[in-house]
């Protein structure tokens, strides 16, 4: 009805003098591997050479350009590395529509060194419903791990302990490939070589094609395919100071029917913490004082195992088969001196404690993952099924030794814990992509995933030769989590603008309960989350319009009720009553491109209800913190990320982050009102020097943060690395240093009505570290016809 619709409106356009738009589109390959070319630049130009239209091709190699054409006009087809496409059309008056089939691109080897020049870069795109993060060679790109690159994608942050979060907010989903992984969860994200990474997406508004969990939106980690036919990997060594000991060899063939996929990764790593506290409490009008160092000396050894393969059934049915293997074995230390005093000005102390613990963990995750990718000859349409399931075992033990020396020596009894966990995690999922017509697409699409999480917890004290539950903390918790799914989405496009509406339906059940029947709880969520990305192209900008709803559900370890007891002090407790938070959020952005200027603003507004935040409060004279909901929180600010290359070979990147925040609610009598601006902000130099050297800096900032309990200071840390390329360019040396001067403390202050507390935190010394990687390709890729891209994205 649609297509009738069109076509007698098309006709009827001369008759008011309206203009005839002409649709003209293609496929662009490349010519010897037959594989799809992205990102190719199309225009179409008049008979006097003036541009009329210009685009790009997309991930599939696919263009789509309208415009009013007429006469004779000129297709020009051109790409880094490749021989430029012309092509002259003629055009009819009653011509709506031209399709030119598939284009093969000639490679240019004059200029295939100016492909190894450009991609060292790294660039920034928008898309319909993401910011593209398209990771280059730059040197702190190419040592360390996800991490290290992560630190360096506009609006991200990783904190010293491997949290990730999104302009500031903690609350994030992230993806490998598009799909929830194993390598996200245990920090396993520290072993992925940053050089295995292509792009990072970041999601601020995501389409209902996503899932809604993470209230800040999603961070897609998008690895390297193997593009290479035959044998083709590198292999990296890496050494550091703190320890810092890597070996990651990663292994790939590749066939006109095939293509396996390897990643290997043996780590071991100490890391280095100093935490100190100043703390005044007021119980019945007396004062007392007390002063804690904790020195931390944590030792991991990790492995890791990522090994699939694609097969191509045909031209248009592929499946990937994948399992992937970590395991990691933490051997912990800590030491904690406690100094007791009722006179501040003292110097003589009324009581000293000690407590030395020691840890050990290990920790088992294993994930087999599957997928169905059908094509079909209709361009764009596609049909995928993932079925997912995954399973991990912890097992952690503390072993705690606390002794006074003053006012007179006395030794306590000993406490351990023993933390046995276990999880058991199934996922399928299916998404169809249907095309309307050249420009309009329906995508629709259903998913499940069941959870079953058990945790037993146990804390024991030594009274003589036996051993006794120490404060009642012995319990068994069952945490069951099914949560379905289905969503269905339009897009379209009208000459330059376009636009995706969408909607997303999730179903949540969630069930907890202990051994002991102290807590038996039930939870359901059933809502709808509506999204909405419009975009509009002019030339080199973009400007676009997004609104997502986004569900933040509480993580177990928010739930769990249980604490661990190594601290003599202070405490982290869940919340089994806890509740889910949701959240719109609005953003408006533009992208400009320049000759050698990138400038990309953003402004945005966020408003979640039941906003989760920590608690602290004290019991018993402990200190316990714990997460609660309030009754809202709502942000806006405005973010602007800059690109700017003034001279060949020196590239500096800046990106700044000003926010406001308001936050109301309440909890145990105490008001927790509170509104306050913050601060954050990077820049970041990378300059090519003779010889093949390259150096980058990098420095962070994020300013004061505060809200109704706790008042955290300014952060600061700068990061450089110096990298050379050597052996006709197939292996590079890098050195690089994070935290370089201890910079990276984090300070804060938390008050109640009857304490004060001040911490000054130092989880992880500076680190230097030199690693050196080899790439190879044992076959000569004329000799094998290279198969089509993976479908693990």
């Amino acid at each position: 009805m649609k297509q009738s619709i069109i076509r007698i409106l098309i006709l009827c356009m001369p008759l008011f003098g309206v203009a005839q738009q002409t649709i003209i589109s293609g496929k662009v390959r490349d010519n010897a591997t037959k594989e799809a070319l992205p990102y190719v630049t199309v225009t179409i130009q008049d008979n006097a050479s003036k541009t009329i239209i210009t685009g790009i091709t997309d991930h599939n190699g696919f263009f789509n350009l309208e415009a009013n054409l007429k006469g004779n006009v000129t297709i020009l087809l051109s790409y880094t590395g490749y021989q430029n496409y012309t092509r002259t059309l003629e055009i009819a008056s009653n011509k709506s529509k031209i399709e030119l089939g598939t284009i093969d691109l000639i490679a240019d080897a004059v200029q295939l060194k100016a492909v190894e020049i450009t991609s060292e870069k790294s660039n920034i795109s928008l898309k319909l419903d993401k910011k593209v993060f398209e990771v280059g060679k730059d040197v702190l790109s190419q040592n360390g791990s996800a991490h290290d690159v992560l630190n360096g994608v506009p609006s991200v942050a990783v904190s010293p302990a491997g949290a990730i979060s999104l302009r500031g907010n903690s609350n994030v989903l992230v993806l490998i490939n598009g799909r929830q992984s194993g390598l996200t969860q245990n920090n396993a994200l520290d072993q992925i070589a940053a050089d295995q990474i292509e792009r990072i997406e970041v999601i601020t508004n995501p389409s209902s094609r996503y899932d809604a969990a993470g209230s800040a939106g999603i961070i897609n980690i998008i690895l390297k395919k193997n593009k290479k036919s035959g044998f083709s990997g590198q292999v990296r060594l890496m050494a550091g100071s703190p320890n810092d000991s890597r070996l990651n060899p990663s292994i790939n063939y590749k066939s006109d029917k095939i293509n396996i996929f390897s990643n290997f990764s043996i780590r071991s790593s100490d890391y280095e913490g100093l935490y100190t506290t100043n703390q005044s409490t007021n119980t019945n009008g007396t004062a007392n004082f007390m002063d804690r160092v904790q020195n931390e000396d944590r030792h991991d050894d990790g492995k890791l195992l990522y090994l699939g393969a694609d097969y191509y059934i045909n031209e248009h049915q592929t499946i990937t088969a994948a399992f992937l293997k970590n395991g990691t074995h933490d051997n912990d230390k800590t030491d904690l001196f406690y100094n007791y005093r009722s006179n501040p000005n003292s110097s003589t102390p009324d009581s000293l404690l000690t407590r030395h613990g020691k840890s050990l963990e290990k920790r088992d995750y294993s994930q087999f993952e599957f997928n169905y990718t059908r094509n079909f000859k209709q361009k764009a349409k596609k049909w995928t099924i993932d079925v997912q399931y995954d399973w991990w075992n912890s097992d952690k033990k503390w072993d705690l030794s606390t002794q006074r020396s003053l006012p007179d020596p006395l030794i306590y009894p000993s406490i351990r814990t023993k933390s046995i966990g276990n999880s058991r995690d199934f996922l399928a999922k299916s998404d169809f992509i249907q095309p309307i017509d050249s420009v309009s697409i329906l995508e629709f699409g259903i998913k499940t995933e069941i959870r079953k999480v058990s945790s037993n917890y146990l804390a024991e004290e030594q009274q003589d030769d036996s051993w006794v539950i120490y404060q009642n903390i012995d319990n068994d918790l069952n945490y069951n989590e099914t949560i379905t799914g289905a969503y269905t989405q339009f897009s379209d496009k009208m000459k330059a603008f376009s636009y995706m509406l969408g909607l997303r339906a999730e179903f949540t059940d969630i069930t907890i309960k202990d051994l002991n029947n102290t807590y038996n709880d039930q939870k359901n969520y059933n809502k709808l989350f509506p999204t909405a990305n419009l975009s509009y192209k002019l030339n080199a900008s973009t400007l676009q319009l997004n609104y997502s709803k986004r569900i933040r559900r509480p993580s177990l370890y928010a739930l769990y009720p249980f604490n661990e007891v190594t601290d003599l002090n202070a405490q982290y407790i869940g919340n089994p009553d806890l509740n889910p938070s949701y959240t719109d959020a609005f953003e408006m952005a533009f992208l400009k491109t320049w000759k050698t200027f990138t400038l990309n603003p953003s402004v945005y507004y966020q408003y979640e209800k039941n906003y989760i935040q920590d608690f602290t409060f004290r019991q018993d004279d402990i200190f316990l913190t714990m997460p609660i909901n309030i009754d809202y929180e709502i942000r806006s600010g405005i973010e602007l990320s800059t690109l700017y290359n003034p001279l060949k070979g020196l590239q500096i990147n800046a990106e700044m982050n000003f926010y406001h925040f308001k936050q109301k609610g309440n909890y145990m009598e105490r008001n927790l009102d509170y509104s306050s601006n913050n601060l954050t902000g990077r820049l970041s130099t990378q300059i090519k020097l003779p010889s093949k050297f390259s150096f980058q800096g990098r420095y962070n900032f994020r300013g004061a943060k505060r809200d109704a309990q706790t008042t955290n200071k300014a952060l600061q840390s700068i990061d450089f690395g110096l990298s050379k390329l050597l052996l006709k360019d197939k292996a590079t040396i890098v050195f690089d240093v994070t935290n370089a001067f201890n910079l990276r403390q984090i300070k804060n202050t938390t008050t109640g009505s009857d304490y004060f507390i001040s911490n000054n935190i130092i989880p992880n010394a500076a680190r230097y570290r030199l690693s050196f990687v080899y790439r190879f390709n044992l076959t000569d890729p004329k000799a094998i016809r290279q198969a089509k891209d993976t479908n693990r994205n």
